[in-house]
């Protein structure tokens, strides 16, 4: 999931975006490039004073999420973040150079075929026979009892979706769609549909594609999709997108975000770190907001193959070009977001055998639970790839194959959605222990698991362990 990045909203009613004029002229030698900044206010705090102090500093406040007390703002003062600082404001980071790009293992490939007839059955649909995934987990069993609750609509946190695509036109709930493309809200759907990247468009139709007799069928096509846009035209994901996105969901009645990013060009968000820890804690405030609104956050491991609850040497970060890659040591005060936050179900991934994706990142007490994500290497010990054992979903213009653990976290959210419809009165925690007490338990590989050379990993636990949490999700056991 070496991914995205994150999301923010705000509603007409409980997001007040404001604009603050600029206030008293900057000294020419202070004027930079504009720069763009989270200003935090103290815990509990309303932003009025923080607003204040941006206007005095030379700053523009572009959105305001006065619920968690934070502030998206613009300013060309190079002396910014030193002159924001005072009473008001707990701290302040710029957050140029913190956009990372949507990763994922395998480029896609596609699919070209021609669509069939219409039957209503999920098995019949023109592609099922390379759905491997949906067999894995017993979605035709699941789809027997249910296919899920119009009612229900998952947010997905992604690049936008293709709301023209034939399997997902019918999927999406358009006024719940909007981009937070620079931490500001925009529901023009021209805004939240997809521009360069297919990544969301995968995820969606992973999730919900109808059954309609074309193409495929997702894990619970009776529900819909919000499309809520966090990744630029550059394939870049920022903080104030993510904090955006956040909110949106939560306060327009998304019980379920799927999430396959994580937060900043450095893979893991290291609180002790200055210029980090702004963002670490604007997030926790925008995540434990979205959780008391009833939002369950569902977030992809990560395509690193690494232990996420050891220390280890990070040496592919920043990924953005902003800044040389540097070796850095990840402790226990480095976090990759959210996968790594509080309340959030992490996901890792598995290949058609059920067995750890090579890719996939792992953690004893971090992974919740696993779900197919694809692995087109075990066939062939590594030394060639097999793309139909990737995961087949949509794409704009058609279907393509695409792995990593960022398919795996949507079909964790698509029997999230089928639990949801089953059980409406589950509430977030109950939900998230659902998913992992009707997983089907995967034990772990003795001794160094490598399936493909140069990506060994070790796993340990018992019957929740590192590689898999309580095991794979399983969509027929939430709908009993």
């Amino acid at each position: 999931m070496r991914n995205h990045k994150v999301i923010g909203a705000a509603s007409a009613v409980a997001l007040a975006v404001g604009l603050v004029g600029t206030a008293a002229a900057v000294p020419a030698a202070a004027v930079g490039p504009e720069s763009t900044y989270l200003v935090l206010a103290p815990q509990g705090a309303n932003t009025k004073a923080a607003a204040k102090r941006v206007a005095a500093a030379g700053g523009t406040v572009v959105a305001s999420y006065d619920q968690i007390g934070v502030l998206v703002a613009s300013s060309t003062n190079t002396a910014f973040e030193t002159s924001v600082v005072g009473s008001g404001v707990q701290s302040v980071a710029s957050t140029d150079g913190l956009g990372t790009t949507l990763i994922d293992d395998e480029v896609i490939e596609a699919l070209d075929e021609t669509a069939v007839e219409a039957t209503g059955d999920p098995t019949a649909e023109p592609y099922w026979g390379y759905q491997w995934d949906m067999e894995q987990i017993d979605v035709p069993e699941a789809h027997a009892v249910t296919t899920g609750d119009p009612s229900v609509v998952v947010g997905v946190l992604d690049s936008g979706i293709d709301w023209t695509h034939p399997d997902l036109a019918s999927q999406v709930a358009y006024d719940q769609s909007a981009s937070c493309l620079g931490g500001v809200v925009d529901t023009d759907p021209q805004a939240w549909k997809n521009t360069t990247s297919s990544h969301g468009t995968h995820v969606a139709g992973t999730i919900a594609a109808a059954i309609n007799g074309v193409g495929i069928a997702g894990v619970a096509p009776g529900v819909k999709v919000a499309s809520v846009k966090v990744v630029n035209d550059d394939g870049y994901i920022y903080p104030e997108a993510a904090i955006c996105a956040y909110l949106w969901a939560a306060d327009h009645g998304m019980p379920i975000t799927n999430n396959s990013y994580y937060i900043d060009p450095w893979e893991f968000n290291c609180v002790n770190d200055p210029r980090q820890r702004p963002v670490w804690q604007a997030v926790q405030r925008a995540l434990s907001y979205s959780q008391s609104k009833g939002t369950l956050t569902i977030a992809s491991a990560g395509n690193s193959n690494v232990d996420l609850q050891h220390k280890f040497i990070d040496s592919s970060s920043p990924n953005d070009g902003s800044y040389p890659v540097e070796d850095r040591t990840i402790t226990g005060a480095c976090r990759d977001l959210p996968a790594e936050a509080p309340g959030v179900v992490t996901v890792s991934a598995v290949g058609p055998t059920e067995q750890k994706s090579y890719y996939s990142s792992y953690g004893q007490g971090v992974v919740d639970v696993t779900a197919p994500g694809g692995d087109t290497r075990f066939r062939t010990g590594g030394a060639s790839s097999t793309i139909t054992d990737a995961v087949l979903s949509t794409v704009p213009g058609g279907w393509g194959w695409s792995q990593g653990t960022s398919m795996a976290g949507p079909h964790a959210a698509g029997v999230a959605a089928l639990a949801l419809s089953a059980h409406p009165d589950m509430k977030v925690g109950q939900l998230a222990s659902f998913l992992e007490r009707t997983a089907t338990a995967l034990e772990c590989p003795e001794g160094v698991y490598e399936p493909r050379p140069g990506y060994p990993a070790t796993c340990t636990g018992g019957e929740r362990n590192g590689f898999y949490g309580a095991g794979n999700v399983n969509a027929f056991n939430v709908v009993q």
